[in-house]
């Protein structure tokens, strides 16, 4: 009797006691949210086995031993996906940088194809016209494909734009007569000196006062474009003069567009394209009047017998390339501030003398070069200056 009362004891405490423990269910806390499976056969089931968890990162895993409660931070991803990646790249930086360097590139094939042009073809006031007739048709056929949106404009935008076109139309006249006078390069080494202008106007008619730094840096800028003037070997008054008046009307078309624009919502793109047709409207009588259609033809004939059908190519791709250098740069100038354009502007140049220097041959001696490095290097300070 005690054996088998000790046998039962025994079977009770080895065998019975386990397999009733562990057939109590007891609420089981797990720090991941419970996924219910609905796939038929597991009804009984409390968690998907088709995207197993792993925890990623546990911080501040603590037992608290009278509430039996865990306090887990963690992050978790799913096995058969990636975790993604902290990789910070700025598109508005590529962006710009993308500008800047079509900007670069299509002012530097506008220029060889305009010198180009120029050489057989001299006719500044006729290309000119060309220049901007090419870029308002682009413009309309555009807008009218819709390609892009047309501009929302009244006669209150026009009437501000007016004195832009006016400043923006003897500008570009100019800088083609100094092309056609002489070298590429030094037409842009004397256009360098732009900032000298801007800040006399500004300060003579518009009363502006500016910082010490910012007269200090008209010096090497002056000086530069003098020193590079007085060295040049093909040196034309009539070049001369022209990039001067460029640089001056540029100043104005500048100074009106500040004022005038304030408030408009049109793009870059739109607005450089109602400033080409307005300023098209504005040479096309006193280019007619200045060489008129009887040297044009005559001129265009003798082109033709010279360098064949690639003349005419030439005419397409510098009137072409004119304005989307252009319309890039304003696209440019509604992403960046203006003094990141003026330093834009700036390197645009060096590329611009250094191309044509190789591709034409143009003879450059030593202390020509050095001057044209000073009155670049000027504008650099003055727009570091005006910061």
């Amino acid at each position: 009797m005690i054996s088998s009362i000790k046998h039962s004891t025994s079977a009770f405490n080895s065998t019975s006691f386990f397999s009733k423990k562990r057939s109590i269910t007891r609420p089981q806390f797990s720090p991941l949210p419970v996924i219910k499976n609905v796939h038929n056969g597991f009804p009984n089931q409390s968690c998907s086995y088709q995207k197993p968890l792993h925890v990623a990162a546990i911080e501040n895993l603590a037992i608290l031993k009278k509430t039996q409660q865990r306090k887990i931070e963690c992050q978790a991803y799913e096995a058969d996906r990636s975790r993604p990646l902290d990789i910070n790249i700025e598109l508005p930086e590529i962006k710009i940088g993308i500008y800047f360097a079509t900007w670069w590139a299509l002012n530097v094939v506008f220029n060889i194809y305009n010198k180009k042009v120029l050489n057989v073809f001299p006719y500044p006031w006729l290309t000119s016209t060309l220049s901007l007739a090419a870029g308002s048709l682009m413009m309309l056929i555009s807008w009218v494909t819709r390609v892009a949106d047309a501009p929302k404009t009244d006669f209150e935008f026009w009437k501000t734009l007016f004195p832009v076109a006016v400043a923006h139309t003897i500008g570009h006249v100019a800088a083609t007569v100094s092309m056609s006078k002489v070298a590429v390069s030094f037409t842009h080494i004397i256009k360098s000196g732009e900032p000298a202008f801007s800040v006399l106007v500004s300060r003579f008619l518009l009363g502006e006062a500016f910082p010490l730094p910012v007269y200090l840096s008209l010096l090497p800028i002056i000086g530069g474009c003098a020193l590079s003037a007085a060295t040049e070997l093909n040196f034309n008054m009539t070049g001369f003069m022209g990039a001067m008046i460029s640089n001056l009307a540029f100043v104005f078309r500048n100074i009106f567009s500040k004022k005038g624009m304030k408030g408009k919502s049109v793009s870059g793109m739109n607005y450089y394209a109602c400033l080409s047709m307005l300023s098209l409207l504005i040479l096309t009588p006193f280019a007619i009047a200045v060489e008129g259609p009887q040297l044009w033809a005559v001129g265009w004939q003798k082109a033709v017998s010279q360098i064949g059908p690639n003349f005419v190519w030439w005419v397409v791709a510098q009137s072409v390339f004119y304005h989307l250098y252009n319309q890039v740069s304003y696209m440019s100038l509604d992403q960046i501030s203006p003094l990141t354009f003026s330093i834009g502007n700036t390197m645009k140049r060096i590329s611009v003398i250094v191309s044509s220097i190789i591709i034409f041959h143009t003879p450059v001696q030593p202390v020509n070069a050095l001057g044209a490095a000073v009155a670049i290097l000027g504008t650099f300070l003055y727009s570091q200056a005006k910061q």
